[in-house]
C-alpha cells in the first residue's frame, strides 16, 4: 500500500470529505527532509490501512491547496478528522512522534 496522491482537484473529496482520519504529507521533490521521511510515510500507509488514510501532496504542483492551508515549510504533516485539521507536525521527525499523534486521533 503506497501513500495516496492528493492534489488540488481531489483534496476536498479525499481529505476533507473522508470518514476516517487523514494524514497528509506536504512535500516537494527538491526537499531533502521530505525525502528523509518518505519511507516513514510509506510504512504508515501500510500500517494504518483501513484506520487512517495516508497521502502526499506535492506543494509545487498543488499551490492552491498548499496556499489555502498556509503551508510555509516542508515537510509539514497535517492530520485531518471530520474535514478539519486536528494536529500538525513540521519538519522531519522520528516515526514515533507521528504515530503517537495519529493514535490519539483514531
Amino acid at each position: 500500500m503506497h501513500p495516496l496522491e492528493f492534489n488540488d482537484a481531489n483534496f476536498a473529496t479525499e481529505v476533507e470529505g473522508s470518514d476516517i482520519p487523514v494524514l497528509v504529507d506536504f512535500w516537494a521533490v527538491w526537499c531533502g527532509p521530505c525525502r528523509m521521511i518518505a519511507p516513514i510515510v510509506e510504512e504508515l500507509a501500510e500500517e494504518y490501512q483501513g484506520k487512517v488514510k495516508v497521502g502526499k501532496l506535492d506543494v509545487d504542483n498543488n499551490q492552491i491547496t498548499a496556499g489555502k492551508l498556509g503551508i510555509r515549510s516542508i515537510p509539514t504533516l497535517f492530520i485531518f478528522k471530520n474535514g478539519k485539521i486536528v494536529d500538525q507536525i513540521v519538519g522531519a521527525v522520528p516515526k514515533k512522534v507521528i504515530t503517537d499523534k495519529l493514535n490519539s486521533h483514531i
